[in-house]
């Protein structure tokens, strides 16, 4: 077994050993948010990987985040998307938009713009305040597809996409 599953295997038992205590769950996320919001990403790191591995949909999302800026971990498109995706298949809003922007600009995933509207599409339908803006988003993507592909990528949004598992985080080296 490799030192990195060996890692990650430990992280995700923290994970479930702490499932059994909602308080702390939300409290580390605060705290990781606390960390964040201070600059101290590599702290911040520390506290959402476990709350990510155990399947927090806001965890996820900062992971997904951190890794496309590379804050407090090293850049990686890939893994970047990989925690964007755990956290939209869950409904994430914030995580579906950004997943749909790595396809449009083929960061960690192929561009693929059918793929980029799916998710850019099933952001805006969670949308707050930022609503509008992300519709124009959706719509500059959609303009770049054929009617066959509007069809095809609307079709998936209002069926959802298909489910393509997040973890653990394939990088092909």
């Amino acid at each position: 077994m490799s030192v990195a599953r060996m890692l990650f295997c430990a992280l995700v038992a923290l994970a479930v050993s702490l499932a059994g205590a909602p308080g702390v769950f939300a409290q580390s996320l605060q705290a990781g948010m606390n960390a964040a919001a201070a600059r101290n990403y590599v702290r911040a790191a520390e506290i959402f990987l476990p709350l990510a591995a155990a399947g927090d949909a806001r965890a996820q999302a900062y992971l997904g985040f951190m890794y496309q800026r590379g804050q407090g971990v090293p850049q990686n498109y890939v893994v970047s998307a990989a925690w964007y995706r755990c956290s939209a298949n869950q409904g994430f809003a914030n995580a579906q938009y950004q997943l749909g922007l790595m396809y449009d600009k083929g960061q960690g995933v192929p561009q693929d713009y059918i793929m980029a509207y799916v998710w850019l599409n099933l952001a805006v339908a969670g949308a707050g305040p930022e609503r509008e803006q992300w519709v124009r988003v959706r719509d500059a993507v959609l303009s770049k597809l054929t009617l066959l592909e509007r069809q095809t990528a609307q079709l998936l949004a209002f069926s959802q996409p298909p489910r393509q598992p997040c973890l653990p985080i394939q990088t092909g080296l």
